[in-house]
């Protein structure tokens, strides 16, 4: 399928996309830059706010070693499903 009308619109998806990459590598480094500052400290009170920084253990299911031990169990309890993925070239 071919629509030149759409040139616009995928060019100003693509321009966001780019602004998006943009403000998530800035929102990163002022991350960084806060953590430095907290160091060890889990509590960092700035004025109005309370930045906490704290330490989370959780437990995941490790699949690949799962599949790795008992491939037939995981084969029978493993689903396929199909979607569309949307991609720009």
């Amino acid at each position: 399928m071919s629509n030149p009308n759409m040139e616009a619109k995928v060019k100003e998806l693509m321009e966001l996309r780019r602004m998006k990459e943009e403000l998530e590598a800035e929102i990163t480094s002022m991350e960084d830059e806060i953590k430095q500052v907290m160091g060890e400290e889990e509590t960092l009170l700035a004025g109005a706010y309370k930045v906490l920084w704290k330490a989370v253990t959780t437990s995941r299911f490790d699949s690949t070693k799962f599949k790795k031990d008992h491939a037939e169990l995981a084969a029978a309890y493993t689903k396929t499903t199909t979607c569309r993925r949307f991609t720009i070239n």
